[in-house]
């Protein structure tokens, strides 16, 4: 009796650990898909007013993401998320001198970040919120 009682705890506190990650993931999740929305803008923007506004938005987004607890390797997320922020960082000069074109190709080079630190993001699989790596 006793160990099917610890086995039974044993599977809701594995559920219970598994909803709660997978809401931080729907979380990030949902923020990641408006950096996306807000990098688009950004790269397609005609002029400095849009260019900037997409910028900032894009940046509070990246800053919200680094909230977020990352379950694999996490210094290596909060690293790719800074180096976003520095591209950022000169897409947004290179935009306020009036130079649209080169603060494009700044920002294209997020997007080789993202594919670079996106499994990173994975969220974990039953399996391995049951039982571990």
């Amino acid at each position: 009796m006793r160990l099917v009682l610890s086995l039974f705890l044993g599977v809701f506190i594995g559920l219970a650990s598994m909803q709660t990650t997978a809401q931080q993931s729907v979380d990030l999740e949902a923020v990641m898909k408006k950096m996306g929305h807000s990098f688009k803008q950004a790269v397609k923007a005609e002029d400095q007013g849009q260019m900037l506004m997409a910028l900032d938005e894009l940046e509070t987004l990246v800053e919200q993401a680094k909230q977020t607890r990352f379950n694999k390797e996490p210094e290596k997320s909060q690293l790719g998320l800074d180096k976003v922020l520095e591209q950022i960082a000169l897409a947004r000069t290179l935009t306020q001198n009036n130079e649209l074109a080169q603060a494009s190709v700044a920002l294209k080079s997020i997007d080789s970040l993202r594919k670079e630190y996106h499994e990173l993001h994975e969220p974990p699989g039953l399996w391995q919120l049951l039982f571990g790596q």
